[in-house]
């Protein structure tokens, strides 16, 4: 769309210079007025294109179609008012074509070619007729200067269109190519991810067993009274718990749960120790934290769902430093985490995409990852994540709210209690 504003511009400036030049050094007799009222509606389109062009960079096969067909009806009531198909000028309308033909779908291609030709047809039968000086044969030929003027003109303004938008296309392609290379490099690394993770499940069973073996040995009269042995037993267990966290760590990355990772507590002190830990660690200067959670109920809590709400936290915090909220609440076995704050909220897109890997506003590596973490865990738990803007008393956003939600089943601490010859899980 800019280069066919621009190739408007040219066509104006020589419309402009044509009439003054046939007007006034060949004393051709032209209807002035009415050639340049076109002039002045050509005008008047391309500032209004030119405006259209600010608002917004993407455009339609509709807009630019509808473009080319007002440069063909502009064309065409000037070729009515100087001669219709006597003018030799009549060849321009194969540089819209040509132009069509690169720019436009196919329909809309054939389209450009049948107005073009019924404007050909017509302008031989309905014409002003204009009396032009032709003079001698050959070079010397008016009709023939025009024929070569006019195949000038649509062979340099075809040259410089047509490299531009070459120009343009190599410029998407190589950014159509670096959009390839970098699905494909985020592709292998997810599969990465996918066996890193497919191995540390793997490795879970092993470990587990070399760890209930490694008990054992300690308790075993023939390594306990061997001192050498209790050492190598020791470093054995060191080594066996580097690797379970290191498989822990795998896990988390990629949203997994582990059992081994959890920590038996409470509903209250968990969030309460949360709350302060992150409180003191980070760099919100106004954190409020409301627990309206009245009952103390026994919890187990995995690291990974401890790393979520931190996320999340720390997501807020960066959006809005000045001031983030975190408020708990328990309903009908339901706890409900909502992580508010003032900044300027979540993205149209952001808010349709949520919940997708790289969705984020922060230009740098890993943007995203921590709300699709959060996601992932949630889920995995049986729970869900909401995200939301809220607006303030003007009207406009306010702030961002992220709301978390988990079943306690999900996290409940079950005891055994012993009744008679039965045991029941509570």
């Amino acid at each position: 769309m800019l280069r066919l504003i621009q190739l408007r511009w040219l066509a104006v400036i020589g419309q402009i210079s044509t009439i003054i030049i046939a007007k006034f050094v060949l004393h051709i007799h032209l209807p002035t007025p009415d050639m340049l009222t076109i002039i002045a509606c050509l005008i008047a389109f391309n500032i209004g294109s030119t405006l259209r062009w600010q608002e917004s960079v993407t455009v339609t096969n509709g807009e630019l179609f509808f473009a080319l067909f007002v440069d063909v009806i502009m064309l065409t009531g000037q070729l009515y008012l100087s001669g219709g198909t006597n003018n030799p000028f009549i060849f321009l309308y194969l540089l819209q074509v040509i132009i069509s033909a690169m720019l436009l779908e196919s329909w809309s291609t054939w389209f450009i070619i049948a107005i073009t030709s019924v404007c050909i047809a017509g302008l031989s039968e309905f014409y002003v007729p204009v009396e032009f000086p032709y003079g001698d044969e050959g070079i010397y030929n008016l009709y023939v200067q025009g024929l070569i003027i006019c195949f000038v003109l649509d062979a340099a303004l075809l040259t410089f269109f047509i490299n531009r938008i070459s120009a343009n296309l190599r410029a998407g392609e190589a950014q159509l190519a670096d959009l390839r290379q970098r699905a494909a490099e985020e592709d292998h690394i997810v599969r990465m991810g996918l066996l890193a993770s497919g191995a540390a499940h793997e490795l879970g069973t092993p470990l587990a067993t070399l760890s209930v073996i490694l008990g054992d040995w300690q308790h075993m009269p023939q390594f306990t009274s061997n001192e050498e042995l209790r050492q190598e037993i020791d470093v054995m267990q060191a080594q066996l718990f580097r690797c379970k966290n290191i498989i822990s760590d795998i896990l988390l990355s990629t949203g997994e749960v582990r059992g081994d990772s959890s920590a038996k507590t409470t509903l209250n002190t968990f969030l309460n120790t949360l709350a302060e830990e992150w409180g003191n660690t980070r760099p919100a200067n106004s954190f409020v934290f409301e627990n309206h959670i009245g009952e103390d109920i026994p919890v187990v809590f995995d690291s990974s769902l401890k790393q979520m709400i931190y996320n999340v936290l720390d997501n807020a915090a960066e959006a809005s430093p000045a001031w983030v909220k975190l408020q708990a609440s328990y309903e009908v076995d339901i706890l409900t985490l909502v992580v508010t704050d003032i900044g300027p909220g979540f993205l149209p897109e952001m808010l349709t995409q949520f919940g997708k890997p790289y969705q984020s506003s922060k230009d740098r590596p890993g943007r995203g990852l921590g709300l699709f973490f959060a996601v992932n865990v949630a889920r995995k738990l049986g729970g869900k994540v909401d995200v939301s803007n809220y607006k303030n008393k003007d009207g406009n956003v306010g702030g961002a709210s992220v709301q978390m939600t988990l079943p306690l089943s999900a996290i409940h601490l079950k005891t055994s209690v012993n009744e008679g010859n039965k045991q029941y899980d509570v």
